[in-house]
């Protein structure tokens, strides 16, 4: 049993509600998509294959219990879910990041689900099948609507007022795409809406710089 690796690195949780937290992250080979803000293009190909037993010895080598999944798209790798699972029968507390468009049964409940939910100005945008999943979020997971234009942030706002997705599911983040949306723009917006959802910046992008690899 083996997967495709990009890279594993320990650093600081730059996104979702856990922003700032050390973190190790797995970040797998591959994606489907091919979406247009994408910032981790790198990692679409290359990558070296991983047993099981090597990335739990990595993970282990860094001074946390905290684990993000990422890519690409991990839930491409056909043994994530056992993988998965050996790291929560070592104690750790495991989270994915996925682009929402593969079905995220397989995964242990415990497992956190940040959803990057595919907002039009991605090239890539979530179909009504794809949205209708979202009401499988529990608590402890998050969908993140990246906004690149004032279509993207209405767009995402209709989502979350027709599933009625406030106050009952996931935390819910609206993120500005680099460079084509200001921070005091978007904060308006969500202002002005009356939403109930939590701005999110790239904390990692701050500290390190935009082109910055295992950061």
């Amino acid at each position: 049993m083996s997967f495709a690796v990009t890279e594993i690195f320990f650093s600081l949780q730059g996104e979702s509600t856990r922003m700032g937290r050390p973190c190790v992250f797995i970040r797998f080979t591959g994606c489907d998509l091919r979406c247009g803000y994408c910032d981790t293009a790198y990692a679409f190909h290359g990558g070296t294959k991983r047993s099981r037993e090597e990335i739990l010895a990595e993970v282990a080598r860094h001074p946390t219990r905290y684990v993000t999944l990422t890519g690409g798209e991990p839930l491409l790798q056909r043994e994530l879910p056992a993988l998965a699972r050996d790291l929560l029968e070592r104690g750790y507390e495991v989270a994915i990041e996925t682009h929402g468009q593969k079905r995220w049964d397989s995964l242990p409940e415990q497992v956190i689900k940040i959803v990057d939910v595919k907002t039009p100005a991605s090239g890539e945008c979530a179909t009504e099948e794809h949205l209708s999943w979202l009401r499988t979020l529990g608590p402890r997971d998050e969908l993140k609507f990246v906004i690149g234009s004032r279509e993207d942030f209405d767009w995402s706002a209709d989502v979350v007022r027709r599933l009625q997705l406030e106050g009952k599911h996931a935390a819910l983040l609206f993120s500005p795409t680099h460079g084509q949306v200001e921070l005091s723009e978007l904060a308006a917006w969500i202002l002005e809406s009356g939403l109930d959802v939590r701005m999110q910046i790239q904390l990692h992008k701050l500290i390190w710089g935009t082109e910055a690899r295992g950061v």
